[in-house]
C-alpha cells in the first residue's frame, strides 16, 4: 500500500520547510509515504525549498491555474504515481499532520472512498464569531446541496482512496473543496469525517480578498455545482414559484372581473399574469434542457473515469512532472520532457 501526501503551493516558500517537517514518512497500514508538491506557478523558490526537504515528487504547473486546477493536477499525478490513498494538505500548516492516520483509517478499515478533516470551527480561536456562524451555514447548504454528513465542508485536509480519486473531476476554477463533496454525494462515493487538530495561523489566507467575497464566491460556486447535477429540480422549482405568481396575479383579475365588475381597470394584472406564465414555461424548458444536458455531463464523467484507468494500465507518466529527491520516475517537464530512460523502462519491464 502505498500513501502520497499532495501539497498544492503557490509561493510557499517561507510555510512549506515547516509544513513538511511535519509530515510523517511512515504509517501503520503503509507500506511507502511519499510526498507530492504541486507547484501552482510559483515565482519564489517553493520548487527548490520542496526539493532540498526531501519531497519525492514535482508537479510544476507553467502558470498559475489557481488552488483547483492545482489540486486536480496533483490527483492525476499521484495516481500515475502508483497512489492507493492520496492525503491532501495545506503548504500554510494549518493541518495537524499527526492527524493524517485518523484521516486513512477509515479508508483502510473499507468504510470510507473518502475522508474529510473536520476541524470544529467553533473551537478555533483566531475565527471571528461571523466567520464561525457564516462556515457553520456554508457546510449546512453543502450537506444539504450533497445528502451527506460532512460538518466542516470547507476543511482542505481530505484523504481518497484510489477509486474515488479515479472518479472525481474538478470543474470550478475557484476551489474543490465543495465541489468534491456535492460530486461525492452524487456519484454515491462512500464519504466520512473524523475530527482533526489545526496549528497555529501562518498567515492570512490567499484564496479570497475579504470574508464576504469568499462568501459570494462560495455562494455562486454551490449553486452552479448543484444546479449541474440537479438542473431538473432547480429551474422546475424557480418555474412552479413563478407560475404560482402567475396565478395569483390571475385570480386577483378574475376576482375584480367577476365579482366587482371593474375588469377594465386592471388589465395590467392580465398582462402580468401572462408575462410570469411565458417566463415559468421558459424555466421549464431550461429545467429539461439542463436534465439531458446533466446527462450527457454523467457520461462523459464516466469516459473520463475510463480514460484515467486506461492511462494507467498503459503507464502513461504525470503531466509537468519532475523527480524530487531520490524519484525514479523521468520528468515529463523542462528539456526532457517525455523521455524515458533505460533504466524507467527496465524497472517497467
Amino acid at each position: 500500500m502505498k500513501l502520497i501526501i499532495q501539497i498544492p503551493c503557490l509561493n510557499e516558500e517561507q510555510t512549506l520547510p515547516a509544513t513538511l517537517a511535519d509530515l510523517p514518512r511512515e504509517l501503520e497500514g503503509f507500506d511507502t509515504v511519499e510526498w507530492l508538491v504541486i507547484d501552482d506557478g510559483s515565482t519564489d523558490r517553493t520548487v527548490e525549498v520542496a526539493k532540498a526537504h526531501g519531497v519525492d515528487h514535482i508537479v510544476r504547473l507553467t502558470t498559475n491555474k489557481g488552488l483547483a486546477y492545482a489540486f486536480q493536477a496533483g490527483l492525476d499525478a499521484a495516481l500515475k504515481l502508483g497512489a492507493d490513498v492520496v492525503v491532501n494538505t495545506d503548504a500554510d500548516n494549518q493541518y495537524n499532520a499527526a492527524d493524517i492516520g485518523k484521516l486513512t483509517a477509515p479508508i483502510l478499515a473499507g468504510n470510507a472512498d473518502m475522508v474529510v478533516g473536520d476541524r470544529e470551527v467553533m473551537k478555533i480561536e483566531h475565527f471571528s464569531p461571523l466567520k464561525k456562524m457564516l462556515q457553520r451555514l456554508g457546510s449546512w447548504v453543502v450537506r444539504q446541496a450533497s445528502e451527506t454528513t460532512v460538518p466542516d465542508t470547507t476543511s482542505g485536509f481530505r484523504a481518497y482512496n484510489r477509486e474515488a480519486a479515479m472518479q472525481l473531476i474538478v470543474v470550478s476554477k475557484f476551489t474543490y473543496t465543495l465541489e468534491t463533496i456535492i460530486q461525492a454525494g452524487k456519484q454515491f462515493i462512500a464519504v466520512d469525517h473524523v475530527p482533526i487538530r489545526t496549528n497555529p495561523k501562518t498567515r492570512e489566507s490567499r484564496l479570497f480578498p475579504s470574508m464576504w467575497a469568499y462568501v459570494r464566491r462560495n455562494g455562486i460556486s454551490i449553486f452552479r455545482i448543484y444546479t449541474r447535477y440537479e438542473p431538473l429540480k432547480v429551474f422546475m422549482s424557480a418555474a412552479a414559484i413563478v407560475f404560482l405568481a402567475a396565478l395569483v396575479i390571475w385570480a386577483r383579475f378574475l376576482y375584480f372581473y367577476i365579482v366587482e365588475d371593474e375588469g377594465a381597470g386592471h388589465v395590467q394584472s392580465l398582462i402580468l399574469g401572462a408575462v410570469l406564465f411565458n417566463a415559468g414555461m421558459l424555466l421549464a424548458a431550461l429545467g429539461i434542457l439542463g436534465d439531458l444536458l446533466s446527462a450527457n455531463s454523467t457520461m462523459l464523467q464516466r469516459v473520463f473515469e475510463r480514460v484515467r484507468r486506461i492511462e494507467l494500465q498503459l503507464d502513461v507518466p504525470p503531466s509537468h512532472y519532475e523527480p524530487g529527491a531520490e524519484s525514479e520516475h523521468p520528468p515529463t517537464t523542462g528539456a526532457r520532457a517525455g523521455q524515458r530512460t533505460e533504466e524507467h523502462e527496465a524497472i517497467n519491464a
